[in-house]
Order: C-alpha cells, then structure tokens, then sequence
C-alpha cells in the first residue's frame, strides 16, 4: 500500500485499527519486565503512538516511525498531550535507513499491514534498524485474510523468516484488543 493510501486512511478518519490504546501484548510484557537493556527503541508503523509511548513511560528514548504525516502529526501531539518524550518522524521503514541501530525494536501488526511481496523488505529492515545484540520484538495478526490489509501470516511464516538472522527467544499468545483475542501471537527476538 502507497504513502498516499496510508495518508488517506488517517484524513478521513477510516481507522479500524486505532484502539485509543496501546497494544496490551506490550503493557504486558513491560510490566513484566522491567530493567530491560538498552536504552533506545524504534516502534515503526507506529500509528498514533500509543505503543510509542508505553515504551516512553518505561524509560526509552523512543521514536516513532511512520508514513503518513498525519500519523506523526497525531503521535507528536499524544506525545506532547501526555508530557512524554518521544520523537516522531516520517519514514518508510522498509526501504529507509536508519538514524542509528535501535536496541530494541516493537511492531504491532505491521508486518500484517505491508504486502506479502514486501515481507522479504521487512525482514531486512530489521537487521538494518537493529543493532547487534539488539532485540525485536513483535505482536503478529494471525489470521488466514489474502485481501488485506490486513494480510494473513502464520507462526511457521514468521519463523521461517527471522530465524536465519535473529535467535528466538520465545512466543506467546499475549492479551490482546477484545476483537482480536486469540488471533495475535507476541515473538521475542534477539539480534
């Protein structure tokens, strides 16, 4: 999908994944760990920041990433809004390159989002934006759709494309939105 279908989507208010919320896979796994290394992550695709955020309130230097303006626009006011410090930019995650390598990378459907023929770009992206030692880590839509966005994947997918390059350190059925409940699986990566 273009920049200007991403763009659209967000001036017309057609937003069906916008939850008012962060993902509560990630509100999770934050609350269970605290102290996690490192000190900067990289949430892109990031929406309207409310991922963004939760890592901002456990202490990151965070930025947002997306590409649709008003997606930034809408992040930097939330941001703002809620007195936490977070940097929001334009950017097309897939074929940019990055400010720096993050230590920590979070994605929340993306993946499911981009064309399947772009899954391979992705997979790149993250080695790119990923320092050594880095960890990613993911909240994938499994669903079997062919018409997205979104766009089916599956665990055997995902597994097959990330393992040659990132080690997995486990996966999990995490606590999603009401409507998605049992459909998302949260993976833990390391660099």
């Amino acid at each position: 999908m273009s920049k200007e279908f991403w763009e659209q989507r967000y001036q017309t208010r057609d937003m069906p994944w916008e939850k008012g919320e962060p993902s509560p896979g990630l509100v999770d796994f934050l609350a269970a760990h605290r102290g996690l290394p490192g000190e900067t992550a990289c949430v892109p695709g990031g929406g309207t920041g409310h991922d963004a955020l939760e890592w901002a309130k456990a202490g990151f230097r965070v930025y947002g990433y997306d590409i649709a303006p008003s997606a930034v626009q809408l992040s930097a006011g939330r941001a703002r809004a809620a007195g936490l410090r977070a940097e929001f930019r334009l950017a097309d995650f897939l074929r940019d390159e990055p400010p720096f390598a993050f230590d920590w990378i979070f994605e929340h459907t993306l993946f499911c989002a981009i064309q399947p023929d772009e899954r391979e770009l992705y997979v790149r992206a993250v080695r790119r934006w990923l320092k050594p030692g880095g960890h990613y880590l993911a909240v994938n839509y499994l669903i079997p759709d062919t018409d997205g966005p979104p766009f089916g994947t599956t665990r055997e997918e995902i597994v097959q494309r990330f393992s040659p390059f990132l080690e997995l350190k486990s996966d999990w059925v995490p606590r999603s939105y009401p409507n998605r409940a049992g459909l998302e699986r949260m993976f833990w990566w390391r660099r």
